[in-house]
């Protein structure tokens, strides 16, 4: 029941390393390590604007983010991505990194990549590096795939008359 108590084991002490004290020409700063650079995190991505169903907007939209239209625009929309919902409709030029199209554009679509789904309505000429058209799309006008379409400036584009417009002109006539 009862033991006999166990001597004391010796319990290892740490080791003491001498250092020699700072001089008055090295500061304690210098004599510290420099704490590893801690990578910053990446900024999450903003939510997009959103334009509501409700919303007519007349006069020109610029983004350097995303907006998903869901209303009406008369005017040039310029984003980094459009999303153009199947209620919505853009009465102007589009220029986007990236374009979706859900609803109705009446104008030109300038992007890297453009898709229009199954319910898209385009009347316009597009300009893209890369296309989709699903099924069911209706599109009216000129496709031209360019390397660059958005990197083209603005008088140039300004200045030469869109296929559709010229046909429509001559028509008049």
């Amino acid at each position: 029941m009862f033991s006999k108590p166990k001597p004391a084991e010796a319990v290892p002490q740490p080791a003491v390393i001498d250092t020699p004290p700072p001089s008055a020409a090295s500061s304690s700063f210098e004599a510290r390590p420099a704490p590893a650079a801690m990578p910053a995190a990446p900024k999450p991505k903003p939510a997009p604007s959103v334009l509501s169903s409700d919303l007519t907007i007349t006069g020109n939209v610029r983004s350097s983010g995303d907006i998903q239209v869901e209303g009406i625009v008369e005017g040039d929309v310029r984003a980094h991505t459009l999303i153009v919902g199947e209620t919505a409709t853009v009465k102007g030029e589009v220029v986007a990194e990236e374009v979706v199209v859900h609803g109705r554009v009446v104008g030109r679509l300038r992007g890297l990549k453009i898709r229009l789904t199954s319910s898209a309505r385009c009347e316009g000429d597009i300009v893209h590096k890369t296309i989709a058209i699903e099924s069911g799309a209706h599109f009216e006008g000129s496709v031209q795939r360019q390397e660059d379409p958005l990197g083209k400036s603005r008088d140039k584009e300004q200045t030469a008359a869109p296929a559709s417009r010229v046909a429509a002109m001559t028509a008049a006539e």
